[in-house]
């Protein structure tokens, strides 16, 4: 065990809940720190239920490209917790030092004592030290659940607030229906902090814009003060500052378009003024692992069948599944080959809801374990995909997965997507060799 998972572990005790919505315990051990997020650089705080991550790597990549040094903090991690926290440089930083880390998660144990604490509330807290102990120009702060009782919530005055696509998702801690969810988001929003959102459907909108203004919070929504299209395969944006066309977007999918320009889009409200050409070159540049990544090298890829495709994305929710299947269409209508599934998923997921997005889009689908508490077995998520009218089988590993794949025979030979959970596309990365930096 490495120093950086002895600590996690003790500190894990102290509060073994993981999820444990509240400001109480954050704030007190922040007030017994010395208050570092007072300290931290200018701050986008970016809430949602997906593509915050992506958002924020489109955020990161623009500003480095015109010379910014760029903290961020983002969950989960995939492979190793140093993921979470980036320390900005000139030139584009780097994961934290597993000695520093050690040392700053040291710190913040100590100065909560044997006090109740969540385990994702130290690691922000930790966050918090590192980024007031090291300058940088701007800080990328992502929600971790939520919102308002979040436990990056604390930051009283970021540049904007940013919420991205709403949907059905964690409905245990943020409410049963997509009104209550987009409420929980919106308490990231602060009185003259710009609230950027990005394109919704119109319910989640309508719950988003009503809470800014009692927030007094200035609106930025997508179709309103900006607006931003796909055309000839280019992005274009326009808002009150002027119309920009841009290349696309390094992340594959139509919906990465829609991410680039929230990202965009927080930038000018926040007033953070860019050239253009930073803007093209960090859609260009942009990385955000297991997020429709192909896997050209490594393990698994000398596994998969010869000539096949290899793709890896974490999405596990119905509105994940849609934005996956529609990119899956899109490479199909480019390149046809047999689309197969490798499926894992957690227990506190909507698998009918997130499969049924592939029905008459997929071959084959293998049900595979994670190898979490919440796991869900390799046959029922085998059998939820043949409710859905997809024919499927079970598999003991990704390896098994991938061996099975090839005994099929297809030609020609087929696009793989490992999916369905970032607990399994960790996995996956970790397996095959895939280095993360």
């Amino acid at each position: 065990m490495t120093p950086v998972d002895s600590i996690l572990a003790r500190l894990l005790a102290l509060h073994p809940k993981r999820i444990d919505l509240s400001l109480e315990r954050m704030r007190r051990v922040l007030e017994r720190l010395g208050n570092p997020e007072r300290r931290v650089p200018p701050a986008i705080h970016v809430a949602g239920t997906n593509g915050k991550g992506s958002t924020i790597a489109f955020l990161r990549a623009m500003l480095e490209a015109a010379g910014k040094s760029v903290h961020v903090y983002t969950s989960p991690n995939l492979v190793r917790v140093n993921e979470r926290f980036r320390l900005g440089a000139w030139g584009g930083g780097m994961l934290v030092p597993d000695a520093e880390l050690v040392e700053a998660l040291a710190e913040c144990e100590r100065a909560n004592g044997e006090s109740p604490i969540t385990l994702f509330e130290i690691e922000t807290a930790a966050a918090f030290v590192l980024f007031a102990r090291h300058p940088a120009d701007y800080l990328l702060l992502e929600v971790g659940l939520g919102g308002r009782l979040d436990a990056t919530n604390v930051v009283e005055r970021p540049l904007a607030s940013v919420v991205t696509p709403v949907s059905m998702d964690h409905v245990e801690f943020l409410g049963d229906t997509i009104e209550k969810i987009a409420a929980e988001k919106a308490g990231i929003f602060r009185a003259g902090v710009p609230a950027v959102i990005s394109p919704q459907t119109d319910l989640v909108a309508a719950v988003l814009e009503r809470h800014a203004e009692r927030a007094r919070a200035p609106l930025h929504a997508a179709g309103q003060q900006w607006h931003s299209a796909v055309e000839h395969g280019r992005l274009v944006y326009q808002d009150e500052k002027g119309l920009l066309d841009l290349p696309p977007p390094k992340l594959f999918g139509r919906h990465q378009f829609d991410n680039a320009s929230t990202a965009i889009a927080a930038l000018r409200a926040a007033g953070v003024q860019l050239p253009a050409k930073a803007i093209e070159q960090g859609l260009q540049r942009a990385e955000w692992p297991a997020r429709l990544q192909r896997l050209t090298t490594g393990g698994l890829v000398s596994l998969a069948p010869t000539g096949a495709e290899l793709w890896l994305d974490g999405g596990h929710n119905a509105d994940g599944g849609r934005a996956i299947a529609a990119a899956l269409g899109d490479l199909e209508e480019r390149v046809s080959r047999p689309l197969v599934l490798v499926v894992g998923m957690l227990s506190t997921k909507d698998r009918s809801a997130f499969l049924r997005n592939f029905t008459g889009l997929v071959r084959r689908v293998f049900g595979v374990p994670i190898h979490q508490d919440k796991g869900v077995p390799a046959d029922e998520i085998a059998a939820s995909a043949r409710t859905a009218g997809m024919p499927a089988d079970a598999a003991e590993s990704i390896k098994d997965a991938l061996t099975k794949i090839g005994a099929l025979g297809f030609d020609p030979p087929p696009r793989i997507l490992i999916t369905g959970s970032l607990y399994l596309a960790g996995e996956v990365l970790a397996a095959n060799g895939t280095e993360l930096v």
